[in-house]
């Protein structure tokens, strides 16, 4: 378990990271992972609630697949959140299947409500959740021919549901691309800079070997104000 506590926007921000203890099955490891988090987010005086974020990381797509569904039977209700994950074997230190990375915030205001907002029909991820003056969007994604396809296809997207949240491109303070490591980064930000006109502060590339589906190139979150 690797915890951060970060000050970012005036506001504090707790990031949690990790990996599975191998046991009997990916199901029972993933709750495992979720309750030494939950355990962690208690001593610092918050719960699964608090969650804004989570990306699930996983060796293998069967592993992602049960990951994933055990996480959605987790954070129900009031901890429903954004989310993406990915399959990248390297990104694993141990002999764990399933890692979790959580990002929680502790609100300024104890009162402060946190709202989830569903695809129509709603799907295991939300759309975006918005908390304390912030919105976080899920990672989206296409099954597209190309890599500039699937970016022409996302980013509008992206742009609606910004709008739909009352925020917009100028009000980004991180967008984080999962990019396949087939694809080029210097074509990813020709790409970006061809669709997106706004300065954002915090673009981030990390690269992985897969996602949800197969076909996908590319998987982009997004982090603005309201």
């Amino acid at each position: 378990m690797r915890t951060s506590v970060v000050s970012w926007l005036g506001k504090e921000f707790v990031a949690l990271s990790c990996e599975g203890h191998p046991g009997p099955s990916v199901a029972e490891e993933t709750r495992d992972v979720f309750r030494r988090i939950e355990d962690e987010l208690h001593a610092l005086g918050l719960s699964l609630a608090n969650t804004v974020r989570t990306r699930l990381w996983a060796r293998d797509r069967a592993s992602r697949d049960e990951g994933s569904k055990q996480r959605a039977q987790t954070l129900l209700g009031p901890a429903r959140s954004a989310s993406s994950s990915f399959i990248a074997p390297s990104f694993f230190e141990s002999d764990a299947r399933v890692a979790i990375e959580l990002l929680a915030l502790r609100p300024a205001e104890s009162g402060a409500s946190k709202t989830a907002r569903e695809y129509e029909p709603p799907i295991v991820p939300v759309r975006y959740c918005t908390y304390d003056g912030m919105v976080f969007l899920s990672g989206v994604t296409a099954v597209l021919p190309s890599l500039g396809d699937q970016i022409a296809d996302i980013l509008p997207r992206i742009t609606e549901s910004l709008q739909d949240a009352g925020s917009s491109w100028e009000k980004v303070e991180r967008v984080s691309c999962y990019l396949h490591r087939t694809q080029s980064l210097a074509d990813l930000k020709h790409l970006f800079s061809q669709h997106v006109d706004a300065d954002v502060p915090q673009l981030e590339v990390s690269f992985v070997d897969g996602y949800s589906t197969e076909g996908k190139l590319i998987e982009i979150e997004t982090t603005a104000r309201l």
